[in-house]
Formats: C-alpha cells, sequence, structure tokens
C-alpha cells in the first residue's frame, strides 16, 4: 500500500507541476501579448485573455474607446475650426517664432498670391518684400505684443488693392498674421472725400456772388435802377442754381438710402415724352431741332417721379451740350423684349475715356463749359440709380464730332 501511495503522490505531484507548467506558459503568452500590443497599439485589436487578463484587456479596451471617442471629438472640433477660418473673407496666417508659415487660409493665399502646399515653412519675408512689411515684423518679433495695424498696397496680381495688416501674439511663441483688403473702403472713403470738396466748390461760387451783391446793396451808395435790377437778377440765377444742386443732392440721397422696392405705378411714357419734349423746347428755345422718333405704345410699370427725373435729366443734358442748330431725337421702342428710352444728340461727342465715370457725382468732362450750362454735375448720377432701381441698365456711346446716345433700358416684366 505505501508503494501505491507513493506512486499516487508522484503522479499528483507531476500533475501540479505540468499545470504550473501550463499555467506559466499562458502567463507568459498573455504578457508577450501585451508587450507586443503595447509596442505597437495601433492597427492591432486587443487580446481577447482569460480569467485575470480578461478582466484587464476588457479594461484596456474600455480605456482605448474613451480615446478614440475624445480624439475623433477633438479632430472634428479642429476640423470645424480650420474650416470656419478657410471661410473668412479675411486672411490668417500662423507663423512660428522665426517668421516661417505653419497654416494659412484660402484668402490669405489669394490676398498675396501664396500657395498653402509650396509656401509652408517658409519665411513670411520672403514671400512679402515690401520694406514697411519688414520693419514691422522684425519691431513685433523684438517686442511681442499687439501692436498698431498697418497698410500696405500690393499690384502684382492685377489692379493695385490695399491691405491692413496686423501682427498679434499667438500660443507661446507664434505669431498670427490677419489681413485685411481695405480696397473698396478707400474708395468710398476717397469719393465721400470728393464729394464733401465737390459740395463746398459748388455752394462757393452762387455765395459768394450772393454774397458780393449783398454787400453792394449794404453800402453807403447802394445800386439803383437798372444795376439794381441786374444785380437781382444774378442774385436770382444763382439762388436758383443753388436750389437745384440741394434738390439734386436731396433726390440722390434718397435713391441710394431707398432700400424698398420704387412704387408700382403704370406709366403713360408717351404721354410723358410729350410733356418731357415740350420742357425740352423751352429750354432749347428755338435754338436747337427736337424730333421724336419711334415711339411705342408701350407703357411703364415703376415710380412715376422717378422715371420722370430720370427722363428729364436725360433730354435736358442733350439740349445743354448739343451746339445751337444741333438736333436732339428721342425714341422709346421694344428691342429684343427691352423697352429701350434713348436720346440721341449731334453734339460735339465724349471722348471714351470719360464714358465709364460719366455716371459718377459732379464729375464733368469739360468743368468751364459744364458751369456755363447751369448743370449741377448730379443729373447722370440720379438717372443710373433711377434705371439701376428699376431692374434697367444706362447705355452711354458717343463718337467725337458725331454726338452721343444715351439709352435706358427696362427689362421686359417692367411693361405694363
Amino acid at each position: 500500500m505505501s508503494g501505491i501511495a507513493g506512486l499516487a503522490l508522484v503522479w499528483a505531484l507531476s500533475a501540479l507541476a505540468i499545470l504550473l507548467a501550463v499555467l506559466l506558459a499562458i502567463q507568459a503568452r498573455e504578457r508577450r501579448e501585451l508587450r507586443d500590443w503595447l509596442a505597437h497599439p495601433s492597427g492591432r485589436d486587443i487580446p481577447d485573455g482569460s480569467g485575470a487578463w480578461q478582466e484587464i484587456y476588457s479594461l484596456l479596451q474600455r480605456w482605448r474607446k474613451e480615446d478614440l471617442r475624445e480624439r475623433n471629438a477633438l479632430t472634428n472640433s479642429l476640423e470645424h475650426f480650420r474650416l470656419a477660418a478657410q471661410a473668412l473673407p479675411d486672411g490668417v496666417v500662423l507663423l512660428d517664432d522665426q517668421g516661417r508659415i505653419e497654416w494659412l487660409n484660402t484668402a490669405a493665399c489669394e490676398q498675396f498670391a501664396l500657395d498653402i502646399s509650396r509656401d509652408i515653412g517658409i519665411l513670411i519675408g520672403q514671400l512679402i518684400r515690401q520694406r514697411e512689411f519688414h520693419e514691422y515684423l522684425t519691431a513685433f518679433q523684438q517686442d511681442a505684443k499687439a501692436a498698431e495695424s498697418i497698410q500696405l498696397r500690393f499690384s502684382g496680381t492685377g489692379a493695385e488693392r490695399v491691405f491692413s495688416l496686423m501682427l498679434l501674439p499667438f500660443s507661446d511663441s507664434g505669431i498670427l498674421l490677419l489681413s485685411r483688403d481695405i480696397t473698396a473702403m478707400m474708395k468710398t472713403d476717397i469719393i465721400r472725400r470728393d464729394f464733401v470738396a465737390n459740395v463746398s466748390h459748388e455752394l462757393r461760387t452762387p455765395l459768394t456772388v450772393i454774397c458780393g451783391f449783398l454787400e453792394q446793396f449794404a453800402s453807403d451808395t447802394p445800386p439803383t435802377g437798372e444795376m439794381a435790377r441786374r444785380f437781382l437778377q444774378l442774385m436770382t440765377e444763382q439762388a436758383t442754381r443753388m436750389n437745384r444742386l440741394v434738390s439734386d443732392l436731396l433726390t440722390l440721397s434718397r435713391l441710394e438710402n431707398d432700400s424698398q422696392p420704387p412704387r408700382d405705378e403704370t406709366i403713360d411714357m408717351p404721354a410723358l415724352i410729350d410733356n418731357i419734349l415740350a420742357e425740352a423746347k423751352a429750354l432749347s428755345n428755338g435754338r436747337h431741332r427736337l424730333d421724336s422718333g419711334e415711339i411705342s405704345t408701350v407703357k411703364l410699370r415703376g415710380n412715376m417721379e422717378e422715371i420722370r427725373s430720370a427722363v428729364s435729366n436725360l433730354v435736358s443734358n442733350a439740349v445743354r451740350y448739343t451746339p445751337e442748330g444741333g438736333t436732339v431725337t428721342i425714341t422709346w421702342r421694344d428691342e429684343g423684349g427691352r423697352s429701350v428710352f434713348a436720346v440721341r444728340d449731334t453734339g460735339i461727342g465724349i471722348q471714351k475715356e470719360h464714358l465709364p465715370r460719366l455716371t459718377e457725382r459732379f464729375y464733368r468732362v469739360d468743368k468751364g463749359r459744364s458751369t456755363a450750362t447751369g448743370g449741377t454735375g448730379l443729373g447722370l448720377a440720379i438717372v443710373k440709380h433711377v434705371v439701376v432701381r428699376h431692374g434697367g441698365s444706362l447705355k452711354i456711346d458717343s463718337e467725337i464730332g458725331k454726338g452721343s446716345v444715351f439709352s435706358a433700358s427696362f427689362p421686359a416684366d417692367r411693361q405694363a
């Protein structure tokens, strides 16, 4: 019996040893798989494991899912902000502390003729070569704090453009370059200054004349008789000129600021043309030949007051700027479904370079001649605003020595 018991003990110890060896092998395999996964976690699944290892792997799996979820959320947020920065109309450029480009948006590429795939890592000073910008960047790098913006002019991509540039500190040592195209703003400011100067000039002359004559009447020997009547006539003419100028300014201001569509009235264009033609004959006083050519029976839908102002300005301009003995012809006809009001004159004509600017406020081809005719310099600006408000377009054709044609074209949906 003792021999049998000893043999059983041997077998038990052997089985235990085998079991321990198997367990050690399993543990070694699990540790090896864990080590291999930790060495190269991306692209590999977490091992399944067994026993206590299964709990460890389950915990790792949960952590990995949370990490992936956080990474995806961060990636989506970064992509969201990147797309937002790309959509900005202003240029955005991220620079490192040395001034090398790390990232830029589409607007910056367009403004400075840069390429996001080519210019990453390039010093911004090698791409924007204006001396003012180099001085601005150097001063900022020496004292990294928000500075006043600067204005730079660029003409490398065609027409000259003006940009406002500002450098800002970003992150620990980065630099943020912001750029804004202010070309239109600068042009608007120039137009505003010119407008104020022109209005001041236009009012100064009649006021000077009126004040001069009033001083004569207030003197110890005031004018009498024919001289007094002549002075009063001149003051009346100058006052009328100022009143006409102020009236045109108010009309133009109302047209520019009125965001509502024009009133939808039915305008009897043939009748309106007859009235305008009668006024033009009175203005001409027999010095011109005024004819009505083809006059369609089509009526127009729109603001009667505005259309009358536009038509009257075109006809009166033709009379004023056509020499004595010339001819002014008015037509109202259908052209390809559009209704076109045209005024043709046999005046001296207008040079080609002046045509694009004729509708600018106070723009005059011949300032001396325009003043003599009594115009305010606002007529064609008013005409253009009225025509555009009614969905139409103004066309000007002219040839030196042969005359000019001013055509206001209205779309088919404006026909009554």
